[in-house]
C-alpha cells in the first residue's frame, strides 16, 4: 500500500483495507511489530485494540506511537470502560503529541466479560459522549469549556452494528455519531452480504465511509460460537462448509476472499480481524482480488 494517511485513503474513495492487531499481555512487542512490518504493503492502517474483550493488555497508545514512528499507519482504539472523561481527554492529547492521527471510539465491553471480572467499569461517558469530547478538543477546548493551548486533529472513527435487533435505534445512534464528527465506521462482523446490502441502502445518504468487518473463521465450531454474539449471524451453509472442509484453515481463507469480493460492491472497505492468522491476510486479499490494488 502507499504511504498515504488513512484520511487521504478514505478521501480517495479507494476500497480501504484495515486490520486488527492486539497489543500484548506483557511487554513483548516483537510478534505484533513483525506482523505490522510484513503486512504494511497490504493494509492501509492497523487497529490497535484497547484491552480487547476487557482482557487486560498493553495500552494501544504506546503501540500506536511506535507504529507511527515506523511510518505505519495506526488507528488507536479508545473505549470508555476504564477511564473517566478527564483521563480520556488527556490520553487523546497525548496521542496527538505522539504522532497518532487516527482514533476509533467505542463504549467498550463490561469488565465482567474479561479477565478481571471484579474490576469496576467506569463508563463516565458512552461512545457518543467520547465523540463529543473529541469534537470539543478539536475545536480548541475541553469538555468543561476550558481553552486548550493547541488543539489536536484526528481522523475519527466509530462502530456500528448492521445486525442490531433494533436497527432503527442503531441507525439513530450512528447518525448521532456522525453529528459529533465520526468520519468512518467499522461494523460488527459481516457474513451475509445480501443482508448487509439493506443496511448500506439505509446509510447511503450519510456521507461517511463504512468498513465492513470480517472475522476469519478457523472451524465450524468457531462459527457456531460466534453466532451467539449479538449482531453476528453466520449462515448455516457457511458453517457446513467449514465442518466439511478437509483443510478448515484453507477453507476459511477461501470463504473470506469470496465474501470480501461481494462486499467490495457494497462497502467502502473491509476491516480484517484474523485472531492469530495475521500471516494469512495476504492470501485472503489475493483471494478477494485486492492484492494488487493501490
Amino acid at each position: 500500500m502507499s504511504a498515504r494517511s488513512l484520511a487521504e485513503v478514505l478521501a480517495s474513495r479507494k476500497f480501504v483495507v484495515t486490520a486488527e492487531l492486539n497489543p500484548p499481555k506483557g511487554t513483548n512487542l516483537k510478534p505484533l511489530l513483525d506482523h505490522a512490518e510484513r503486512l504494511k504493503d497490504n493494509v492501509d492502517a492497523f487497529n490497535l485494540t484497547d484491552s480487547h474483550s476487557a482482557r487486560m493488555s498493553m495500552a494501544p497508545l504506546g503501540v500506536a506511537s511506535l507504529l507511527a514512528k515506523r511510518g505505519i499507519e495506526p488507528i488507536m482504539q479508545v473505549t470508555c470502560r476504564d477511564r473517566n472523561r478527564i483521563a480520556l481527554q488527556s490520553d487523546l492529547l497525548a496521542a496527538h503529541a505522539l504522532g497518532v492521527r487516527n482514533i476509533l471510539t467505542m463504549t467498550g465491553d463490561t469488565p465482567a466479560a474479561g479477565d478481571h471480572p471484579d474490576a469496576k467499569g467506569v463508563f463516565d461517558v458512552d461512545g457518543i459522549g467520547l465523540l463529543r469530547a473529541v469534537s470539543a478538543l478539536q475545536s480548541g477546548e475541553d469538555l468543561g469549556g476550558q481553552p486548550l493551548r493547541g488543539a489536536p486533529e484526528f481522523c475519527v472513527g466509530a462502530v456500528v452494528n448492521p445486525g442490531a435487533t433494533d436497527l432503527q435505534k442503531e441507525l439513530g445512534r450512528m447518525r448521532d455519531k456522525v453529528a459529533q464528527g465520526a468520519r468512518f465506521f467499522q461494523t460488527q462482523a459481516v457474513y451475509d452480504p445480501a443482508a448487509f446490502a439493506g443496511f448500506m441502502d439505509a446509510v447511503q445518504d450519510d456521507k461517511v465511509s463504512i468498513l465492513a468487518s470480517f472475522i476469519v473463521l478457523r472451524s465450524g465450531n468457531m462459527a457456531r460460537r460466534m453466532n451467539t454474539v449479538p449482531g453476528i449471524s453466520i449462515p448455516e451453509p457457511l458453517i457446513k462448509e467449514m465442518d466439511e472442509a478437509a483443510d478448515p484453515v484453507r477453507q476459511g481463507i477461501a470463504i473470506a476472499g469470496r465474501i470480501i469480493k461481494e462486499l467490495r460492491g457494497l462497502a467502502h472497505g473491509v476491516h480484517l480481524i484474523a485472531i492469530g492468522q495475521e500471516s494469512r491476510i495476504p492470501d485472503i486479499l489475493e483471494e478477494a482480488g485486492l492484492s494488487n490494488l493501490n
